[in-house]
């Protein structure tokens, strides 16, 4: 050991010593040797951001356990770990277990599948470290209100792992609230360390750790390893264009057998992860490797995971992966994208282009361990050009929005965090959990709990109280004679249903049945009848019964199959670096170093076509009697452009990397261009009304339309970027008419862009 580790080191209690000794620890990395002298030291919040399967989790419970097993506590739970997924609870409850066992440090978890009785024994003698999700916290303060202060009276730090998951989200503000309402009850702060791999800014993150208090103190410690050999390769894939002719499922299209026969090829034999954008690519693919295995006579080595399976199956898969003995690749979603301890995986897939560079960098993270670099292999598929091809797809914008996601990887770089948004359906499930918990309580303390002084910032006294006399007309709640908010009978029935606890909008869900065996749960919008068949968990199946008043769907295997009707995309908005890194790429000419023969040859294709449409001169080209527009500009900034064409009187809509103006000629939609850009009157609450349809999370249905029009306006527009985009469009429209104008009076027979 240095003499900084040795240091770092001799803070730890001597049996946090004796365990790190045992485990065969050549020495502490250096965001442990940081890590501990700040928790053992500093009473301030902290970020540990450091590369996946870098040691954060021990950066952090080492020196708590150190300080747990030093001093003495009464009765109550003295730490809370946080995670978002009940799998990672479980794989980080196995890792502390074996610690805390040789401290005496019982370690508790807290989720769904964990027994009553298990839940009963620490609400009876609250104490040492407590695993849960944000689900599970919730439902402690609903159900065992009147405890909270006994059961947390210990609880000095929260850990909150994969902070990143948390950042921007609908769970991350139920989460904020929580702990918020735990400092409240406590009468004193609890300290926050969040842990994550993929923050593209840890200012946006420290901020969010602890948003609503003015006098927040975040320690941040960054690793400074992180400079790793990489081993990248991006595939392309040409598809034919669909024709109304076909009678063959997608799924079956050449070019996917292609690619299945390539990681069927290329994976067999050693452990991997096929991340897939959407569940019902996982199934097909899991299913073709799988037919494909059938057919060269071989032991099957992949298998499906995504959150639709029953913990079971998945737990089946990771259990594999982890022991090792058996080569196992699985096709997952994000379900295995977090820090689950799966063991050493050779290789990371990536099925079409990535929802962010962000998730990009998580799932390439699960690869690389024990010396070996990480490896990522892209597969995307391109159509192939006919008269019938739109000129914005002659860009392959998928080919190039990977590429410029992996450039963007490689230097190191990440989306930073949105938090942005208002989430007036979690303060909606929060009001109503606060009340459950007490049992009633008044307007005035609960705007200040949860909106003055709480996370809920963005919810001013007037939309407050909007928002509550809504929920009163919704029998959400309702007022007493001395203005005391209750539980209303329809706030009673939506807190004493399970799905309560959860602050996204959870799917009505059949469950899936074979010889008795629960295989998971599929959203059905119109019900499978038996007969039908179905692709499920990597497997052919027929429906044999459907029980409509339980909800359950009894398979039997089969022959025939058909992909499940998920729902879902998998993907956020694209962020204004990755579009302008893809322009740069479209004006480049060099090769890219990581593509294969097939992706060359269609970023030419790509390059070409950007030079022949003339895009390198211009941002607006005639389509028909339509106009496309490219921005260059993140989804949000699209976004605001085509609702400030909508508030003109214009059709318009995003698709990919251009905006489609329907039946507007170039120069008419530059001139609309040029009066939004002008109007200083330009307001984001206005053009959020435009808007048809803003009910995107769970509750904005009991929400008043101007709250509403507010949280749109900050979660889906941004006028400030919008203005500045369009006037450099405008700028550069003018300088190319006027290069047209002085090209014709010179004589020349050029054709040029417009």
């Amino acid at each position: 050991m240095s003499d900084i580790e040795r240091a770092s080191f001799d803070l730890l209690h001597e049996k946090v010593q004796r365990w790190i000794w045992n485990r065969g620890w050549p020495g502490l990395r250096d965001i442990q040797q940081e890590s501990i002298a700040a928790v053992l030291s500093d009473a301030s919040d902290i970020i540990i951001s450091a590369a996946t399967a870098s040691g954060k989790t021990e950066a952090a419970f080492l020196p708590i356990c150190s300080r747990l097993v030093t001093e003495s506590a009464g009765q109550g739970i003295r730490a809370v770990y946080v995670g978002p997924l009940k799998a990672l609870i479980n794989d980080q409850w196995s890792r502390l277990d074996e610690l805390c066992e040789q401290l005496d440090i019982p370690v508790h978890r807290w989720h769904g599948d964990v027994s009553s009785s298990a839940k009963q024994r620490l609400l009876r003698n609250p104490c040492g470290i407590l695993l849960i999700t944000p689900e599970s916290l919730e439902a402690i303060f609903v159900l065992h209100g009147s405890d909270i202060a006994r059961l947390f009276a210990e609880t000095h730090d929260v850990v909150v792992d994969e902070l990143h998951s948390f950042i921007g989200s609908e769970r991350g503000m139920q989460l904020l609230s929580l702990l918020h309402r735990l400092d409240f009850a406590l009468k004193r702060r609890v300290r926050r360390i969040g842990l994550s791999a993929t923050l593209g800014d840890t200012r946006i993150a420290a901020d969010f750790l602890r948003a609503y208090d003015d006098q927040r103190d975040v320690r941040i410690i960054t690793s400074a390893s992180g400079d790793q050999e990489v081993l990248l390769q991006v595939r392309g894939y040409r598809q034919r264009p669909p024709r109304e002719e076909d009678q063959q499922p997608e799924e079956e299209e050449e070019s996917v057998r292609a690619i299945a026969a390539h990681l069927f090829r290329t994976l067999r034999g050693s452990n991997n992860l096929i991340f897939a954008n959407r569940r019902q690519v996982v199934e097909w693919l899991a299913d073709l490797l799988a037919r494909i295995s059938e057919a060269e006579r071989v032991p099957l080595e992949f298998y499906a995971h995504h959150g639709s399976l029953s913990r079971e199956l998945r737990t089946d898969v990771e259990a594999m992966l982890k022991d090792g003995t058996r080569p196992t690749t699985a096709v997952c979603t994000s379900t295995l994208e977090m820090g689950i301890d799966i063991g050493a995986v050779k290789s990371v897939a990536q099925i079409g282009p990535p929802p962010s560079v962000a998730a990009m960098r998580q799932r390439l993270g699960r690869s690389g361990r024990r010396g070996s670099p990480p490896v990522l292999r892209a597969y995307i598929r391109e159509q192939e050009i006919d008269a019938r091809t739109p000129p914005h797809f002659t860009l392959r914008p998928s080919l190039v929005q990977t590429i410029a996601m992996v450039e963007l990887l490689l230097e190191p770089w990440n989306e930073p965090n949105d938090v942005a948004a208002m989430h007036p359906s979690t303060f909606v499930q929060q009001l109503m959990s606060l009340i459950a918990q007490h049992g009633g309580v008044y307007p005035d303390r609960a705007w200040h709990l949860l909106c003055a002084a709480g996370p809920f910032r963005r919810i001013d006294a007037i939309a407050f109280e909007r928002i509550v006399s809504g929920l009163v007309v919704h029998k959400i709640i309702e007022r007493a004679i001395n203005g005391l908010l209750l539980l209303g009978a329809e706030g009673e029935r939506l807190v004493d249903h399970y799905t309560f606890y959860t602050a996204f909008i959870t799917s009505e869900e059949y469950r899936l049945v074979s010889d008795g065996r629960t295989l998971g749960t599929l959203p059905v919008r119109t019900p499978l009848s038996p007969g039908s068949f179905l692709i499920f968990g990597g497997r052919r199946w027929c429906v044999t019964a459907v029980d409509e008043r339980q909800h359950v769907i009894d398979l039997a295997p089969s022959k025939g199959g058909r992909l499940p009707p998920f729902e879902g995309h998998g993907f956020g908005d694209v962020d204004d670096r990755v579009r302008a890194t893809m322009l740069t790429i479209y004006r480049a000419t060099a090769p890219c170093a990581f593509s294969d023969s097939v992706a060359a040859g269609l970023l030419a294709e790509g390059r070409d076509n950007f030079r022949r449409l003339g895009l390198d001169e211009t941002c607006v080209i005639p389509h028909g009697t339509d106009t496309l527009l490219f921005p260059w500009c993140g989804d949000r900034v699209m976004n605001t452009i085509v609702r400030a064409l909508g508030a003109c009187g214009v059709k318009a809509s995003a698709e990919d990397v251009a905006i489609l103006v329907d039946d507007v000629s170039p120069v008419d939609t530059m001139a609309y261009l040029t009066r939004i850009a002008a109007d200083d009157s330009l307001d984001p609450h206005t053009l959020a009304a435009t808007v048809s349809n803003k009910q995107e999370e769970k509750y904005d249905g009991y929400v008043d339309d101007e709250t509403l029009n507010a949280a749109y306006a900050a979660r889906r527009l941004d006028v400030p970027r919008a203005r500045a985009v369009l006037m450099r469009m405008i700028g550069e429209f003018d300088e190319n008419c006027r290069r047209s104008v002085a090209a014709v009076s010179n004589g020349s027979d050029e054709v040029q862009p417009v």
